[in-house]
Formats: C-alpha cells, structure tokens, sequence
C-alpha cells in the first residue's frame, strides 16, 4: 500500500512519469506541469495560499487591467528586463480568471517585460508564471483594493491613479471605513486623495459643518458627504438628508470647490466682486431664485443638512452661479458693514426657508444667523 512505501520510492515512481517528458511538444509539457501542480497543491498543507499553485501560462492570455496606479519609467522598464534576463522571475504575476481570459492583479510591468522584449519572451517560450486569486476576491472592488495592496506593501503607487480609484470606491459607495481597511490607509490620506481630485477646496471649508478640519473630522463627517447609500439609520441627522455623490452636484461642476479665479481675475477682484455681489439685493434675490430652482441635487445635499452654515452655502453659491467664482474667494464678505451682512443673511434665509417649505422642512428662524459661529463667513 502507498501509506507503507518510503519516502523514496514515492519519488521514484513520480519521477518516472516524465521519463519521455521531453519527446511531447512545448503546450503539452506546460499543460501537463500545470495540472501535476494543481494536484500537489490538492493534498499540500498550503493550498489557500496562491503561491501554492504556480501556473505557467501564455503571455497572450494575460490582460492588462484598466485601474493599475502603479507606474514604471522606462529607465525602470529596462532595470527590470535586466534583472528577469539575470535573475529569472523570481515574482509570479497575480492574476484573476474570467471568461475573457486573465487579468492581471500585480504584475502589470513584469508582464510587459514578456510581451515586449524578445530576449525574455523567448527565454520563457512565451510563458508567464502566475497565481490566481482566491475565487472570493474576484469581484471588481475587490480586484482593486488587492492591486493596491500590492503595490502600497512595495511602497508604489501613484497619487493621481490612487485619487481616481477611491473616487471610484467611493461612487461605488464604499465608506471611508473600508477603503481605509482594504488599502491601507489611514483617514488623513483618504481625504488628501479627494483633496487632490475635483473636491480639492471641499475638506477646508469650516463654515460647512462643526469643523472641516483634516485633524479634527471623524469618519462620519467625512462619509456624509461623499457617501450616496451608507446612512446609519440610527443616526437622527442622517435620517432627513438628502444625499448626492459629488459628481451629481452642479455647483461642483461650475468650480465651486475649484482654487484658482476666473480668466482674466485676481484673488482681490474676486472678493470684491463678492461684496458688491451682496451689496445689490435685488440681483442677489434674482440669483438665489436661480440656484435653488436649477442646482436641484446641489441644493438637495447641502440645504438638507442642518449641521452646516447653509446660509454661507447658498451666498457662495449664488456668487459662482453668477460669476464662476469658487467659493475659496468668500472673504468679501467680510468687508460689508454689518447692517449689509445682517440683510445679506436675511435674503439667503428667505430663500432657504423657501427650498424647506416646498421640500418638506421645517422653516428656520433668525437664530440660525444670529447663532452662527464666528468661523462662519460667506
């Protein structure tokens, strides 16, 4: 019986399957070695573990994936070849199957050295070494986070790629929890990468809740405001919000959240133009009529959260409606007396009192201006 025979003789007659191993044509040798490795990772005390089961595969088969953020220049790309031409592949390609064929996880670079330099390809017939990853992890999001993974535990990654992928996550309504648990990141450089895409004035804004502070924001705050889906019901100022991603939002679309001025302006003409902006009453009440009929999601994400200053909001809107200045140019409205900063506020409560009635809110009362902190300014 098999459990009777040594050590020894078990390798012998392993052995002698491949006696005329060498007489079969290249794609029958890989097939074979394949499914000989398949099996021994069957009964081996690792098999959960991708590395137990190295493929060799065809380079042709193996596909680039479309969010890789790791970049590699072309003195690099040469180092590389270098070290496989010397060393080998010392790396399997982490890959994922699908009906399309097989997409790369990690490896994205060390798979173009195959496919692009001759030398290599022909010293590897052509062939790649890969793992393929647990069939759990197949999913789309979680293909990503494991090709950050990767990259991040070699310290590779590049920023602007990063900041599209947890953009991505984000539409795709992972919290800030998890993507900070599933790429290794802390909170502070979750939102340094949102800072650095579209919503880069967004986190710095403390007139637009308690505080906006990087330090000082918890993971709610940041989640309220990118998250479309994940509302803790148990929360009371959840439950009444109206929430948008920010692509949805038009103000964003104007430049809202954008740092530079307009064509043709400075910084001091932008705040300037916001004084008289406000000054003239009757064209701010024009505009503030505009920005809640036509900036419907904008209006429906900020005006339904009562734990910012929206008054503020609806001024710095109305100023970019009007003239495409980002909201980071509020400063003019510190330069009205206060008899013009009391009707300012007036009018925008007016027309905030306006959108909560004819969206189902309760109406405020002068207190919320009288109230407001003294960080608050338009």
């Amino acid at each position: 019986m098999l459990k009777n025979k040594s050590m020894e003789d078990r390798l012998k007659e392993i052995d002698g399957l491949f006696e005329d191993f060498h007489d079969i044509e290249l794609f029958n040798q890989v097939n074979f070695i394949n499914e000989v490795r398949k099996l021994i990772s069957k009964y081996s005390p690792f098999s959960t573990e991708p590395i137990d089961c190295i493929q060799w595969v065809n380079s042709d088969d193996v596909k680039a994936n479309d969010y890789n953020p790791n970049s590699v220049a072309p003195p690099e790309m040469e180092l590389l070849r270098h070290s496989i031409n010397h060393d080998g592949y010392t790396q399997p390609v982490v890959t994922w199957g699908n009906e399309d064929g097989i997409e790369v996880i990690d490896g994205f670079h060390r798979t173009r050295v195959c496919k692009e330099f001759k030398d290599v390809r022909d010293r590897v017939k052509g062939y790649l070494p890969v793992v393929f990853i647990k069939n759990d992890n197949s999913g789309r999001n979680d293909r990503i986070a494991s090709t950050i993974r990767h990259n991040r535990a070699r310290g590779k990654h590049a920023v602007d790629s990063m900041t599209d992928i947890v953009i991505e996550l984000k539409r795709r309504n992972w919290s800030n929890k998890k993507i900070g648990k599933e790429l290794g990141m802390d909170p502070d450089e979750i939102l340094r990468l949102c800072q650095v895409s579209g919503l880069s004035d967004l986190f710095s804004d403390e007139e637009f809740s308690k505080s906006w502070d990087i330090d000082l924001m918890s993971e709610d705050d940041i989640d309220i405001i990118l998250d479309e889906k994940n509302i803790d019901p148990d929360k009371e100022q959840k439950e009444t919000r109206i929430l948008h991603t920010y692509d949805k939002w038009e103000c964003h679309k104007a430049g809202f959240y954008g740092n530079k001025p307009p064509e043709g302006m400075t910084k001091d003409e932008c705040e300037e133009k916001y004084t008289e902006f406000l000054r003239d009453i009757d064209l701010f009440d024009s505009v503030l009529e505009k920005v809640i009929s036509e900036w419907t999601k904008s209006c429906e994400h900020y005006l339904s959260n009562d734990t910012m200053n929206r008054i503020a909001w609806l001024g710095q809107a109305s100023l970019c409606y009007k003239y495409g200045i980002p909201s980071c140019f509020r400063s003019g409205y510190n330069k009205l007396t206060k008899d013009e900063q009391y009707k300012a506020d007036i009018k925008a409560l007016e027309y905030l009192n306006k959108w909560l009635v004819l969206n189902g809110f309760e109406p405020q009362s002068e207190d919320i201006i009288k109230n407001k902190p003294k960080a608050d300014i338009y």
